[in-house]
C-alpha cells in the first residue's frame, strides 16, 4: 500500500482545495451577518481566490519545474493552511478579502503541480489507476461541498469551513515528506515576470470594474479608470509574450481555431454553470428561510449529476468527437440556467432542481473531453501549456462570472424595488444582497409587513431569473464558438499518450483527464 501515498498525499490537496471553494458558497449569508460585509465583499470573498488562482496558475507551474515540484506543492500547502487559518480568525470583511487571497496564491502552488506529481510517481496501469482515483476524489468533493459546508456553518459557525483545513493540511504534508520524491525539469525556462505581473493587473482591474460599477455607476470615473488600466495591461501582456525570451503563454497557440474555441468554452461554461450559485445560495437563505445544510442539499442535483454523467461520459463517450461533447454539454448547461429563469416570488427550491440537474449533467458531459480537446489542439511540446491555458481560462470565467452575475442581479433587485413601498431602493438592494432580507422586512413601516415582504419576494425573483438568463445566453454562446472552432476529429487522435510531466500542465479542479483515462 505504500505505492499509493504519494496517490494520498495529492488527493488530499485536491480534495481540500475543492471543498474550500464549494464550501464558501452556503456559508455567505453567516458571513455578511457576522462579519457586517457589503454585497461587494462578498462577491471579493469568491474572486479574489478565483482571480489568484487563474493568474499566477501558469508562472507558479514554471517556478514549479525550476526549484521542485514537490517543494512548490509543499509550500503550497503550507500557505494555503496559514491563510485558512488567518481566514477563521479574520474579524472584518476586508480581513477576510486578503486571506483568501492568500489561500488562492497557495492554491496556484498545488494545483500547478498535481499532475505532475501524479505523473512521476507512477507508471503504466498504476497511472491510469492514479488519475482515475483522482478524478474520482475531485468529484467527490465538489458534490460534498456544500453539503460538509452548511453542517460545518450551522453546527459549528463559518469559521469551521476555514478551520477544518487545517488537520488535512498537517497530514497532507506529512504523506508528502515521506511518500513523494523530488522532481524537476532539467530543460525548465525562467519565470515571466513581465507576463505574469501584467496579466494579473489586467485580470484583477477588469473584475473590479465589473464589480465596482454596479455599485458607482458605469459611467463613473474610478469605473472607467479600471477599465482602461486593464486594457492598458493586456497591451503590455500581449507585448511581454510577444517579445519575451520565456513567455508563460505562447500567443501563437491561439492561431488554432480549436484551441481557442475550448479556450472559450471553457471560460463560459464557469461563467453559465457556476457563477450564479452564491446568489442561489443568497436567495434559499436570505428568502426562503432554508438553513445552511438545507441550502447545500438544494444544490446537490447539479454536482451529483455532473459527477455521474462525468464517469459515463469519460467511459461511454472516449473517443467522440470534442465538438460534440461540449459544444452538446454547453447547450444543456444554457438549457438548465434557462429552466431555473421560472422562478417566480413564490417559488421554493424545488423549482430551481430540475434545471440544476440539466446543467450538471452539462457539466458532466462536457469536462470529460476539455482539457484531452485543448492538449490535442496544439503540438506535444505544447501540451503542458495548453492545460494550464484551460485552467487558467476556467480560474478567470469563474472570478469574471461572480462579477457580471453580481452586477446583473443586484440591477434587477435594486429595478424592481424602485417605486414600491420602501423610501430607499438602493440602501434597501444593498440590504437585500447582503443577506438581509429579513432586516429590510422587520423595518417596513406599520402596516405595509405584508406589501414590503411580497415585493422582497418578487425583487430577488427578478435577479435570479436576470442571472439565469444572462446564463444561460453565455452557455449558447459557448456552444455555438464550440461548434463552429473546434473540429470534428475526436481528442485522441491528437491527443498526447501521457500527461505531460510539466508543472504547467496545472490541474484542473474537475475530474477531467482522470474521467477519461478511466473510460481507457
Amino acid at each position: 500500500m505504500r505505492k499509493w501515498l504519494p496517490l494520498t498525499a495529492v488527493s488530499l490537496g485536491a480534495f481540500m482545495l475543492l471543498v474550500d471553494v464549494t464550501i464558501v458558497t452556503v456559508a455567505l449569508p453567516d458571513m455578511a451577518t457576522g462579519l457586517h460585509t457589503s454585497f461587494t465583499d462578498l462577491q471579493w470573498v469568491l474572486d479574489i481566490y478565483a482571480l489568484a488562482l487563474a493568474a499566477l496558475l501558469l508562472g507558479a507551474g514554471s517556478l514549479a519545474d525550476r526549484f521542485g515540484r514537490r517543494r512548490t506543492y509543499l509550500c503550497g500547502l503550507g500557505l494555503f493552511a496559514a491563510a485558512s487559518l488567518a481566514c477563521g480568525l479574520a474579524d472584518t470583511g476586508g480581513q477576510l478579502i486578503l486571506f483568501r487571497g492568500l489561500q488562492g496564491i497557495g492554491g496556484a502552488a498545488m494545483f500547478a503541480t498535481t499532475m505532475a506529481l501524479l505523473n512521476t510517481s507512477y507508471q503504466g496501469r498504476d497511472r491510469g489507476i492514479a488519475f482515475g482515483v483522482w478524478g474520482a476524489v475531485n468529484g467527490a468533493a465538489a458534490a460534498a461541498g456544500p453539503i460538509v459546508g452548511g453542517l460545518l456553518t450551522e453546527h459549528l459557525g463559518w469559521r469551521w469551513i476555514f478551520f477544518i483545513n487545517l488537520p488535512i493540511s498537517v497530514l497532507a504534508v506529512v504523506v508528502t515528506l515521506r511518500a513523494v520524491r523530488e522532481s524537476r525539469d532539467p530543460q525548465a525556462r525562467g519565470l515571466d515576470l513581465p507576463g505574469l505581473v501584467s496579466f494579473t493587473v489586467a485580470a484583477g482591474a477588469l473584475t473590479f470594474a465589473l464589480i465596482r460599477g454596479a455599485a458607482d455607476g458605469w459611467g463613473s470615473t474610478s469605473t472607467l479608470g479600471l477599465f482602461a488600466l486593464s486594457a492598458v495591461a493586456l497591451l503590455v501582456f500581449v507585448l511581454a509574450e510577444l517579445k519575451g525570451r520565456n513567455p508563460m503563454f505562447d500567443l501563437g497557440l491561439l492561431r488554432n481555431p480549436g484551441f481557442t474555441g475550448v479556450l472559450a468554452g471553457g471560460m463560459l461554461l464557469s461563467v453559465a454553470a457556476f457563477s450564479y450559485l452564491v446568489y442561489t445560495s443568497l436567495w434559499l437563505q436570505s428568502v426562503r428561510g432554508l438553513g445552511p445544510v438545507a441550502a447545500g442539499l438544494a444544490l446537490v442535483p447539479m454536482s451529483a449529476l455532473a459527477f455521474v454523467v462525468a464517469a459515463v461520459a469519460g467511459r461511454r463517450l472516449h473517443g467522440a468527437s470534442p465538438r460534440l461533447t461540449i459544444g452538446g454539454g454547453l447547450l444543456l448547461i444554457a438549457v438548465g440556467a434557462l429552466l431555473q429563469a421560472l422562478i417566480g416570488a413564490d417559488s421554493s427550491w424545488p423549482v430551481l432542481a430540475p434545471g440544476l440537474a440539466v446543467a450538471g449533467a452539462g457539466v458532466g458531459l462536457a469536462t470529460p473531453a476539455m482539457a484531452a480537446a485543448a492538449m490535442a489542439a496544439v503540438p506535444q511540446r505544447r501540451s503542458g501549456m495548453a492545460g494550464g491555458a484551460l485552467n487558467t481560462a476556467r480560474q478567470l470565467g469563474n472570478a469574471l462570472g461572480i462579477a457580471v452575475l453580481g452586477a446583473v442581479f443586484q440591477a434587477g433587485v435594486e429595478d424592481h424595488l424602485r417605486g414600491g413601498v420602501l423610501p430607499n431602493a438602493k440602501q434597501a438592494a444593498d440590504a437585500l444582497t447582503s443577506g438581509q432580507a429579513g432586516a429590510v422586512i422587520g423595518h417596513a413601516p406599520q402596516g405595509q409587513v405584508a406589501a414590503v415582504t411580497e415585493l422582497v419576494h418578487q425583487a430577488f425573483a427578478v435577479g435570479l431569473r436576470d442571472s439565469f438568463l444572462v446564463s444561460g445566453g453565455l452557455g449558447l454562446l459557448g456552444a455555438v464558438l464550440v461548434f463552429v472552432l473546434v473540429g470534428r476529429r475526436s481528442a485522441e487522435d491528437g491527443c498526447p499518450a501521457a500527461p505531460v510531466a510539466t508543472g504547467s500542465a496545472a490541474t484542473a479542479p474537475e475530474a477531467t483527464l482522470p474521467a477519461a483515462a478511466a473510460g481507457r
